[in-house]
């Protein structure tokens, strides 16, 4: 008899059913699930009596640290994303409750809060981290059966928790952009732009040779045959980098961008787009990343000038009290909520598949309520930065590559949809603390890569 090479990843076809044709959840559960993880970075917060500086002096410090913010917030994380899922709901009210009880026995509103940009700096780093959180247990997590089907990727239209990742890191990167706060490169654009790009590029050909050279699992309805995350990363930093407006006018021209996207999916691009028919040619087999650009450059765009509008704007003259900054984002979180309600129900039903208006709408407005939420608590629990959420902030792109290759690993290795719920479970936090040790352990080396 011939004997065929045995393939490295035997279940493929198998686990890209396992993560196909999924409805999604609603948008208040999903709003639900990123309540808790702020309500438990908020809690340890609370509890943390140490500043960064003083728990790096040592790494027997730094490290019992990091343990401590573990077991507060990347554990809980992890149980209320599999185990305790059908119990969101009553996680979040319990955790509010506690956060009022703790807040109101140490009395910690009395203490002195900062104002200014390292305020804005300490907030704005912990809705990143939050983020990352949840997008480094999610890829993983996904693949196993202990995590529900309704909080992975939607097929066509719909949301869910694992929807919110793409859109949210083009939002995040956003907000710290060098447009929102208007400095100004030294180099031409082209420069700008193949600085930025390159290494993108790169991840992005790299994640590809090493998908079809092991066979991987790829869902090619989420971007096409051979695009993936590091491409759209890209192709965003490009089309900026080409069209470089003040970050005053951003959300004008992104504005413009979406609307006239959003019309063209109207009239019947949305079909071509959902449907399972492909070409041979490049842009057919990867319609839903090309073209979903239009919309995450919009998106981006938009959230230049919110950033902006809120942290920046006033720099270069007086820096914008704390509480106009909450009165601010509030007033915005709402306007968008509305308008991602209206979009939804009157245009076209979110599609992160396309990234149409409704969805970048929404993400938004999600993005946002995090960040919200992070500063409204701000007198309450100062601005201390926790050593975990400093590791992720300082290599945010890089910790999304570790995240990545021990995803792959775990699953070149395991059967992951046969793994029993307790076995699930150990893995994930097997992979969680490794992923967290690392980061740690490169903060505390000084290492920083910083790519975008």
């Amino acid at each position: 008899m011939d004997s065929f090479p045995r393939s490295l990843n035997p279940n493929k076809h198998l686990r890209e059913q396992f993560v196909s044709n999924l409805p999604g959840s609603s948008m208040l559960e999903v709003s639900a699930l990123l309540n808790n993880v702020a309500l438990l970075m908020l809690l340890r917060h609370t509890f943390c009596s140490q500043t960064v500086n003083d728990a790096c002096r040592s790494l027997k410090s730094y490290l019992a640290s990091v343990a401590l913010d573990y077991v507060f917030i990347v554990l809980p994380t992890l149980l209320i994303f599999t185990v305790l899922a059908e119990w969101v709901y009553i996680c979040m009210i319990g955790l509010l409750f506690l956060l009022i009880f703790f807040t109101a026995v140490k009395r910690t509103y009395s203490l002195p809060y900062m104002e200014g940009p390292n305020a804005s700096r300490a907030s704005i780093s912990s809705y990143r981290v939050v983020t990352m959180f949840i997008t480094c247990l999610c890829i993983l997590a996904v693949d196993f059966r202990i995590y529900p089907r309704e909080y992975a990727k939607t097929e066509t239209y719909g949301t869910s928790l694992m929807d919110l990742g793409v859109g949210s890191f083009v939002l995040m990167n956003a907000v710290t952009s060098r447009q929102a706060r208007k400095i100004k490169s030294s180099m031409s654009w082209w420069k700008a732009a193949f600085k930025s790009t390159t290494p993108l590029l790169l991840l992005g050909f790299a994640r590809l040779a090493s998908t079809l050279s092991l066979d991987y699992q790829v869902h090619v309805g989420e971007y096409g045959v051979n695009w993936n995350f590091f491409f759209t990363l890209a192709g965003v930093s490009i089309l900026t980098s080409i069209l470089n407006v003040p970050a005053e006018y951003s959300g004008i021209l992104g504005s413009v961008i979406l609307v006239g996207y959003q019309s063209w999916l109207t009239n019947g691009l949305n079909v071509y787009l959902l449907s399972n028919e492909r070409g041979t040619d490049v842009i057919s087999r990867n319609k839903e990343g090309i073209f979903s650009l239009f919309g995450y450059w919009g998106m981006y765009l938009v959230g230049v000038q919110v950033s902006y509008y809120l942290f920046f704007e006033n720099h270069t003259t007086k820096q914008r009290s704390k509480h106009e900054t909450r009165i601010r984002i509030c007033l915005l979180t709402i306007m968008f909520w509305i308008l991602t309600l209206l979009i939804d129900r009157y245009v076209e039903r979110i599609s992160r598949r396309m990234c149409n208006l409704a969805y970048v709408t929404w993400v938004v407005a999600q993005n946002l309520q995090v960040l919200a939420l992070r500063l409204l608590a701000d007198n309450i629990i100062g601005c201390k930065t926790l050593c975990l959420e400093r590791a992720f902030d300082r290599n945010l792109l890089a910790s999304f590559l570790v995240a990545n290759l021990l995803t792959g690993l775990v699953n070149l290795s395991v059967d992951t949809i046969f793994v029993s719920p307790l076995s699930a479970v150990l893995i994930l936090v097997s992979y969680s603390l490794t992923l967290c040790f690392v980061m740690v352990l490169v903060d505390f080396s000084g290492v920083k890569y910083k790519f975008w």
